[in-house]
């Protein structure tokens, strides 16, 4: 295998609510990998698009797997001319798909185009309340902007990778949105997030890999699968002084809820 180890589980107590199955990545061992993280401890995925082919395959891989789920839509790095969001809500009337994601704002890659992401991101917030679907938002470096543009669409969903502050979890928790939180939680740069774990209401606090990127430590910069979601759930239980199992327990109730599973 050229992934790392599965981490076992007795139980599939994992829910990764944010993953790039699609990636290719994953094309030499997709299914090997997909079958083994199911047999130790994986019991749900959202496996999610960046436009879309991306969304296409991620509902084919949902399609074949009982227990993976995808959403569709416009990662902002992949906004341009070609945008067509006729075709995202056609897929996401999928009954695999369970949220429009990946949309948002990112400046660190792509700021030049910041209006036009803005514009498509409204737009897709628009398709989900429409479609009665959760959202899960990118946001890097664009908190300020992000913050204003869900405050003004009020929707449903996730705020995926989080790497804003205390207080603006502290807002987007009273939009009654989730947090997503994933590896780096386990990096020692990781100086904010810390002080955001221990914020997050359990009932508001969702695990997340954003595989096959941030792999936690020991792992960081090495491919990153869901089975790997046992090291964020430890560290977050250190933080907040509980057990892994009892993080897993309540991010796997809190997908259920927020994906309708």
């Amino acid at each position: 295998m050229d992934y790392p180890e599965i981490l076992r589980l007795k139980e599939n107590l994992i829910f990764d609510s944010h993953a790039h199955l699609d990636s290719k990545r994953f094309d030499d061992f997709r299914e090997e990998l997909i079958e083994n993280m199911f047999q130790n401890g994986v019991g749900g995925i959202v496996t999610c698009g960046c436009d879309v082919e991306s969304s296409k395959k991620a509902l084919s891989i949902a399609e074949n797997h009982e227990f993976i789920y995808a959403a569709v839509g416009y990662h902002p790095c992949d906004v341009d001319e070609e945008v067509k969001l006729d075709v995202i809500e056609e897929l996401a009337h999928n009954k695999k798909c369970v949220a429009i994601g990946e949309i948002g704002l990112d400046y660190y890659w792509e700021k030049e185009n910041a209006e036009q992401q803005k514009v498509v991101f409204e737009e897709l917030l628009s398709l989900a309340k429409r479609l009665a679907l959760p959202v899960i938002v990118h946001d890097r470096e664009a908190h300020a902007d992000t913050l204003e543009i869900l405050k003004k669409h009020k929707p449903k969903g996730i705020l995926h990778c989080y790497s804003g502050s205390v207080e603006m979890a502290e807002e987007i928790i009273k939009l009654g949105m989730y947090i997503g939180v994933g590896g780096v939680i386990t990096f020692k740069n990781a100086r904010k997030l810390p002080d955001v774990v221990r914020a997050i209401p359990d009932d508001k606090l969702l695990l997340e890999t954003d595989c096959p990127y941030l792999a936690p430590e020991p792992f960081r910069g090495k491919l990153c699968h869901s089975g790997m979601i046992t090291l964020t759930a430890e560290k977050i239980a250190e933080i907040r002084n509980t057990s892994r199992d009892e993080i897993l327990k309540i991010s796997f109730e809190n997908a259920k809820k927020i994906f309708g599973i």
